[in-house]
């Protein structure tokens, strides 16, 4: 039935562009989020019906060829988010454990289960045992332990911690930062918290010391900031509006007809 097809396929549309809304919702309020990377959905055609077949084939006027067949779309539907790893600006805050990759990578993250999940958010604290830990108080694989007659921390482009003790005594050696990266970043499944995991489509992190060949340094006294852009957001959000809107008087065009239809006298 036609008109119940045109129906059915602007409801599509209107779930479709309220899925857009949704998703453009998360990146703004992620607006002032350490490190966030906004995403976008990904939509694909649904399946085409083959309503009649005609013998003859031959071009269309424009060129195109018609294939001899009269095919109806059935719509739309959201495919994948698709994430931006894009760097974000980089912010001065002047926090000795705060830092910001300028480039590529990740910092890794240990979780309570023992796996690692990866994150850009380099906005760090100590816990009470002294171990460098994320704001949600997941530490970071490398096991960095800063004594308690520390003084002063300093975090080099290359990832090599020291801490200059309390008194005369000088500094020490805490470890090294190393990074992860991968081949398909846009792949990381998004865990919240600002981590992410990795699937199958982002492949296998390789991991490297911060400034070498492939990977980002670290700037000490920095974060990264969320890299989504406000007027763009709102832009995607104006047009996910309007074709919300039309898709919702596609829905009232083909009530109208049907309303028509069963108007009609036998």
């Amino acid at each position: 039935m036609p008109i119940s097809r045109a129906l059915s396929t602007a409801a599509l549309g209107m779930s479709a562009q309220q899925k857009t809304v949704d998703n453009i919702a998360n990146n703004l309020a992620n607006v002032s989020t350490t490190g966030f990377k906004r995403s976008t959905i990904a939509f694909q055609d649904l399946f085409y019906q083959n309503i009649a077949t005609s013998k003859r084939g031959g071009s269309m006027a424009d060129g195109s060829s018609g294939g001899g067949r009269l095919q109806m779309g059935h719509g739309a539907k959201p495919a994948a988010t698709v994430r931006n790893f894009s760097q974000g600006s980089v912010q001065e805050t002047g926090g000795s454990l705060d830092l910001a990759i300028n480039g590529t990578g990740f910092f890794q993250v240990e979780m309570p289960d023992g796996s690692i999940s990866y994150t850009r958010d380099g906005n760090f604290t100590m816990d009470a045992n002294g171990r460098l830990v994320t704001q949600s108080g997941l530490p970071l694989a490398d096991q960095i332990d800063i004594p308690e007659d520390t003084v002063g921390v300093q975090i080099s482009q290359d990832g090599i911690v020291t801490a200059k003790l309390d008194g005369d005594r000088g500094t020490i050696d805490l470890g090294q930062i190393e990074l992860a990266k991968f081949v398909n970043p846009g792949g990381l499944e998004a865990l919240g918290d600002n981590l992410f995991g990795t699937t199958e489509t982002s492949g296998m992190p390789f991991y490297g010391t911060p400034g070498m060949e492939g990977f980002g340094g670290l700037q000490q006294g920095f974060l990264e900031q969320s890299n989504v852009d406000i007027v763009t957001e709102m832009v995607s959000l104006i047009e996910a509006q309007r074709a919300y809107e039309t898709n919702s008087k596609m829905v009232q065009t083909a009530e109208d007809m049907m309303a028509m239809t069963n108007s009609i006298k036998r």
